[in-house]
């Protein structure tokens, strides 16, 4: 779990370092005008390293704290040691494309957090042990029925609109977790069905 510590560690110390410097936050975030005219590409992954305030750091950061340690083994075996790595920056790439693309001409639009790339890892969990308990609220919930819950919800927010938080990233996110986990190895279809088919709750 050595690069989930890492990526922690260097996410943790860059968004506290933003938010008290307010040119590092405008210079990390995702601004659509930057990348479009100025090709500031370097956004479309930086914009992972700050976040809105502590909770949402907090939040996003124990989340991965749980379930990266849980997936970093995968990735390393079949990626190599730093698989889990490309594997997380894919994440924040993807889960942003579609954003990004939708709003690369609206200079009001700003993105910012580790949420997609957050998601897409604890999809590709949900995918190997659909029925361990996440605790939601300190309330233990089957991963699979939090999928579900998770999905539902994320769709019907994008759609109503008027919130700041970005759950296209989310949804796209967790997508690209479970996509791309499939593509690396596609025994866990298999595993995944044999264990929908055999509940049993817990870690």
């Amino acid at each position: 779990m050595i690069l989930t510590l890492v990526i922690i560690a260097i996410t943790c110390v860059v968004s506290w370092i933003a938010f008290k410097d307010g040119k590092l936050m405008q210079r990390l975030l995702l601004w659509p005008p930057a990348i479009e005219k100025k090709h500031e590409y370097w956004r479309l992954l930086s914009y992972g390293l700050v976040h809105a305030d502590f909770q949402h750091l907090l939040f996003n950061m124990i989340t991965l704290f749980f379930f990266g340690r849980a997936m970093e083994w995968l990735y390393a075996r079949h990626l190599g040691p730093l698989g889990f790595l490309w594997f997380y920056l894919g994440g924040l790439l993807v889960s942003i494309l579609p954003t990004y693309i939708q709003n690369r001409r609206n200079a009001n639009y700003h993105s910012l957090g580790a949420s997609g790339a957050v998601s897409a890892v604890l999809f590709a969990f949900i995918l190997l042990s659909p029925w361990s308990m996440i605790f939601v609220f300190f309330f233990p919930v089957p991963a699979i029925l939090y999928a579900v819950a998770f999905v539902g919800f994320s769709i019907w927010m994008d759609h109503r609109g008027g919130s700041s938080i970005n759950h296209s990233a989310h949804m796209w996110g967790a997508a690209y977790g479970i996509v791309f986990t499939v593509l690396m190895e596609p025994r866990v279809i298999p595993i995944f069905l044999q264990q929908l088919r055999n509940p049993h709750f817990g870690m």
